[in-house]
């Protein structure tokens, strides 16, 4: 099982994924929040920082760009190629409101037309056919009803995909309502290109669900429920090369969950907090190197804890002072509290 971790704008900048590979790793590849090349313009220098060889150069990562013109992806593809990179994710999957309105993103879906002549005119360029430049699709499968989905479906058929990553849900779903496994189950049956799935999968027990139901599956992409959990991936993966993922026993010492730091219960155990901890005072180190005023980096730690919280349920009471604080030191000191294991 080869295991993406997904695209969260404003969250998994190049600080964010170098450090959770530095701590935690399980990913195989690391998808950027998407860059937005406009006409004549290119890339933004906050966009270009995000993707520069020297700031991933050991982080396994793909670039994504969101466009809905195709001149402007091959362009900025084509700049991502002379930095190194030899896949190129496009964006069919944002619901954001902003986006979709200028038919970007899952916007897009909603023009099936305009998006097949887009990747003809992508997938016949010489960047593509001789320079041997890879092309992924994260994709929803509709803007506004599932049966928007074959008609998609075809579509992708018709071009050499590197991988078609799903998303099963509309766009007006947004992360509501349960994904749409019956319209994945269409894609297994039906699609001539590989196939990731994405969406919901939040643990262990949300894994293992899927992979019951899904056994031949072999890429998926998680992404809330790795900033909630960040070594979910690690430990994923270390139960799939233990082969007891599908085993109702306990894990052994020395695999499963207590090899990666973790109890059967799903809890951080010892080990696991000071992993955790160094992670977090790292990542805050960084961010106050990199932006300025404690405001702008409280901002920025308060939109990881927003899902790392979910993982302290014991700890409402610490998390509540956490994200009202506006002094760095009634911050840190709501971070003590959760993190040193002890009861908030």
């Amino acid at each position: 099982m080869r295991i993406y971790f997904a695209p969260m704008e404003g969250i998994t900048t190049y600080t964010y994924r170098n450090l959770h590979w530095k701590y935690f790793g399980g990913a195989d590849a690391y998808f950027t929040p998407f860059l937005s090349p406009g006409p004549g313009q290119g890339m933004s220098v906050k966009e270009l920082r995000d993707i520069l060889p020297e700031n991933n150069q050991d982080t396994p990562v793909i670039p994504q760009l969101l466009t809905n013109r195709a001149e402007d992806f091959l362009s900025a593809a084509g700049r991502l190629a002379d930095y190194g990179y030899r896949e190129i994710n496009f964006n069919l999957g944002c619901p954001s409101g902003t986006v979709t309105a200028k038919k970007k993103g899952s916007g897009f879906l909603g023009e099936p037309e305009a998006l097949d002549r887009f990747f003809d005119r992508v997938f016949s360029d010489p960047l593509i056919v001789r320079e041997g430049l890879l092309a992924s699709v994260k994709t929803r499968i509709g803007l506004e009803s599932p049966a928007e989905w074959p008609r998609l479906l075809e579509i992708y058929n018709r071009y050499p995909l590197k991988e078609l990553i799903i998303h099963p849900r509309v766009r007006k779903d947004f992360y509501k309502n349960h994904p749409d496994w019956d319209a994945f189950r269409l894609a297994l049956s039906e699609s001539k290109n590989p196939l990731v799935y994405n969406g919901d999968l939040f643990s262990e027990e949300a894994y293992f669900r899927f992979r019951e139901e899904f056994p031949k599956v072999d890429t998926v992409m998680l992404g809330r429920g790795l900033i909630q959990d960040p070594a979910l991936a690690k430990r994923l993966s270390e139960i799939e090369k233990s082969g007891k993922w599908g085993s109702k026993e306990e894990p052994s010492q020395g695999s499963g969950h207590q090899e990666s730091g973790y109890q059967e219960s799903g809890r951080p155990a010892d080990r696991m907090f000071g992993r955790l901890r160094a992670f977090h005072d790292e990542l805050l180190l960084s961010y106050r190197e990199q932006m300025s005023g404690d405001r702008n980096v409280l901002f920025k730690m308060k939109e990881i804890w927003s899902y790392l919280l979910l993982s302290f349920p014991e700890k409402k009471k610490a998390g509540k002072r956490l994200m009202k604080a506006v002094r760095m030191e009634d911050y840190l000191a709501a971070v003590n509290e959760i993190l040193d294991g002890s009861d908030g």
